[in-house]
């Protein structure tokens, strides 16, 4: 199965493309019933792997061997890769693409910043001059054999924005991303700019992006939707709860009913990952 060229088919399909963004495999398991394609957000994994905030203290092996776990346990999902600047040296950039393509990733995300980085919907970025970018990004595509390549800006001047976009997509990248984008009419601005190039929004929950559906999304000619945080925030909310009623119960788990989720629950869900459960692909 190629999967860079299945979600590269995905994407050139009429619509929105929703990716999922997991932190983990359980998160990923939970994804895969609901969603054919995922995006491994390097929020996420900063938050799950290390209890960091998304700042640069990913390491790439890590976030290779994290993939690498994902695409034996779900071999048909789209599974798109945040490399944040690419570990900061364009070398290292390359190295960490052709690993991810080897262990079965679909494609990537390569930002603009400059470290200190910072997540894409937070204040006090700041973006590599442009022509350092496009060299690192341009390596980058040379270095790859299909995977797809998304091009990210970080800028925040609204000129800026622009030139940045029309710029990537004047490149070999495959999908544009400008994250952050405060606005529906800024999304018309930056489709306007790339051409016929696909684009890609990502939403999180309290970022500083429009909350918009699918439909309107593809009204709005965006081919890609990431879905950065649903499941980490989601885990937040429910894991404290729980733990606030079995502190107020003195200890004592809530009563199991047919709504639950216990041992079996959890295992038919996880048995499902077994390579020799899969169909052959």
């Amino acid at each position: 199965m190629h999967h860079p060229i299945r979600l590269r088919d995905a994407i050139s399909e009429a619509g929105t493309t929703p990716l999922i963004g997991v932190f983990d495999m359980f998160s990923a398991s939970l994804a895969a019933q609901h969603y054919d394609g995922m995006f491994v957000s390097g929020f996420g994994f900063a938050a799950s792997h290390y209890g960091l905030p998304d700042i640069g203290f990913i390491a790439w092996p890590d976030i290779v061997a994290f993939v690498q776990r994902l695409r034996l346990a779900f071999p048909r999902q789209h599974l798109l890769v945040d490399i944040d600047d690419g570990y900061v040296d364009p070398e290292t950039a390359c190295h960490v693409v052709q690993h991810l393509e080897a262990v079965g990733a679909s494609g990537v995300i390569l930002e603009d910043q400059q470290r200190p980085r910072r997540c894409g919907h937070v204040d006090g970025k700041q973006v590599l001059p442009l022509e350092a970018y496009l060299e690192k990004l341009e390596m980058v595509l040379a270095a790859r054999r299909d995977l797809v390549v998304v091009a990210r800006t970080d800028a925040t001047e609204e000129r800026e924005i622009l030139r940045r976009a029309e710029a990537l997509a004047a490149t070999d990248a495959d999908v544009i991303l400008v994250d952050g984008v405060r606005s529906v009419d800024w999304i018309r601005k930056v489709r306007a700019v790339i051409g016929d190039k696909p684009l890609l929004f990502n939403q999180i929950a309290g970022g500083k992006s429009p909350r918009l559906s699918l439909p309107e999304l593809t009204e709005l000619g965006v081919d890609v939707a990431i879905y950065s945080t649903p499941c980490l925030f989601a885990a937040h909310s429910a894991i404290d709860q729980a733990l606030v009623e079995l502190k107020k119960a003195d200890g004592r788990l809530p009563e199991f009913t047919a709504d639950s989720v216990g041992v079996a629950e959890s295992l038919a869900l996880l048995e499902r990952n077994i390579s020799r459960n899969h169909q052959l692909v």
